[in-house]
């Protein structure tokens, strides 16, 4: 396992420091079966691309090398449904949602706990994971199996929350 201890210092952090637990990509909760890395939603087109522009030095390299991104602004074209599925960062925090350890919000935290790290806020975030199956059922219960212009918001937004929606 590559270092343990990360320092952060980027756009929205200066000098925050994590440790690794876990071996990257190993030992989840058992409640907890994302079905995408956070490289694969990376490739795939996932936040209009805007997301991680600024804090790729704390994850490996590869997470980036096929990444859709766009530095300069959110680009919802980008995303593999080609739509913004997402709020903006304000309404999560108005809303509570943000942890003050992962001020960008569930992607990161999801980043982090792939990347080796457990912290406090897990179970809750798990827990938010988990809820999202709500929009499976839903594209179930409204599109035919594949269609994937059936629902391309709620997609998209399975896509950030790290399930695979093609396999709808």
């Amino acid at each position: 396992m590559a270092s343990n201890r990360i320092v952060v210092n980027d756009h929205m952090q200066q000098g925050y420091i994590y440790m690794r637990t876990e071996p990257v990509g190993k030992n989840f909760h058992p409640d907890f079966r994302p079905e995408l890395t956070p490289k694969d939603m990376l490739e795939l087109g996932v936040f209009g691309g805007k997301y991680m522009t600024d804090c790729q030095d704390e994850f490996p390299k590869p997470w980036f090398r096929n990444a859709k991104l766009s530095p300069e602004r959110h680009d919802p074209e980008i995303n593999l449904f080609g739509v913004t599925a997402s709020q903006p960062l304000s309404v999560w925090q108005k809303k509570g949602w943000i942890w003050e350890d992962d001020p960008r919000g569930w992607f990161q935290w999801y980043c982090r706990y792939y990347f080796g790290r457990r912290c406090a806020d897990d179970e809750r975030q798990i827990k938010r994971w988990r809820a999202m199956t709500r929009h499976i059922a839903q594209i179930k219960k409204n599109c035919e199996r594949y269609d994937f212009d059936c629902r391309p918001k709620q997609r998209q937004a399975l896509l950030h929350w790290a399930y695979d929606p093609r396999n709808i």
